[in-house]
């Protein structure tokens, strides 16, 4: 049966996620692309935000987003310093400069609204008991939280972070 004459109800969980990855990747690099940022680089400014930290640390944190094609945040943490966002340190370890908090500030408003539309008419309990079931399922497949070993820094539960 083509996915297009099956019904709504009865399309598959891989079918949702596949199609709000998708449509959540276009909104940002849309958003993004417009101020000529890819997406990569909204997260590790962001994560620069809470402080300096290695390119080893800001890989682990951004590991889900990270593979093959894009192994490495270096590429992307030379390129914030090469618009004056960010600075390097201690060889491996960047810092946000007064440039990139405020492109973080400015762009942070449009990155809120936008997640404000994604989650319209979802309530918090919605978002932190769809959240948490798919933590879930991607234990139940194997995934293991690098955030919860004993040592590693956990981070507040934030809706969309880091999109």
């Amino acid at each position: 049966m083509a996915t297009a004459t099956v019904p709504t109800e009865r399309r598959p969980i891989g079918f949702w996620l596949k199609l709000v990855d998708r449509l959540l990747d276009e909104g940002f690099d849309r958003l993004l692309g417009d101020q000529g940022l890819p997406r990569r680089h909204w997260q590790a400014l962001t994560a620069l935000q809470d402080g300096p930290a290695t390119v080893g640390e800001l890989d682990a944190r951004l590991a889900p987003f990270l593979g093959e094609r894009e192994p490495s945040t270096r590429p992307v943490l030379d390129d914030l310093a090469a618009r004056g966002w960010a600075t390097w340190a201690a060889g491996d370890r960047a810092a946000s400069t007064p440039g990139g908090a405020a492109a973080h500030a400015r762009l942070l408003a449009e990155v809120s609204a936008q997640r404000r539309r994604v989650t319209e008419g979802v309530s918090a309990d919605e978002y932190q008991g769809t959240v948490a079931v798919l933590a879930r399922m991607a234990a139940n497949l194997g995934w293991a939280d690098p955030a919860a070993t004993p040592g590693a820094e956990r981070r507040p539960a934030q809706p969309g972070w880091p999109s």
